[in-house]
């Protein structure tokens, strides 16, 4: 076998060898990455404490907690139902984007509002203001650490 011929195949295996290198280091960043989305799947956004709920749904000092996109209105089909005569059946939707919260008024009758301001559209919100649908007032906040 001449220097040449040895020379290719060197190189071939040389190759194949990066290769496997590449898809092993590709498939164990995927599997962390897939590993830390599980354990963080499972810890709450954050939360809604019912402040004050006359007509008693949700019960007032109630902790609900929240999905990255929670809708909320009187019909059953809302990941948070409000029973109050004053909230429409899509009333609001809450966001959570990137690090922020947003609420947004669905197009209700009576109006959502935010810190006693009437909202228009989509409008960011922060840990610690209460939101308004009706007669019902909750408050945003962090989830509770164990």
């Amino acid at each position: 076998m001449d220097y040449f011929t040895l020379t290719i195949w060197l190189v071939r295996i040389g190759f194949v060898i990066c290769l496997y290198l590449f898809f092993f280091v590709l498939l164990r960043a995927l599997w962390r990455d897939l590993r830390a989305t599980v354990a963080a799947s499972g810890r709450s956004l954050g939360r809604l404490v019912v402040v004050a709920s006359p007509e008693g749904m949700p019960q007032a000092g109630s902790s609900i907690p929240l999905d990255a996109i929670t809708s909320l209105g009187r019909d059953v089909n809302n990941s948070i139902t409000v029973d109050d005569a004053f909230v429409s059946a899509e009333h609001a939707v809450l966001t959570f984007r990137g690090r922020a919260w947003y609420l947004e008024d669905r197009g209700s009758t009576n109006g959502t509002y935010l810190n006693g301001q009437r909202i228009q559209g989509v409008v960011p919100l922060g840990y610690g203001d209460e939101l308004q649908l009706g007669q019902v007032r909750l408050r945003l906040e962090r989830e509770r650490t164990s």
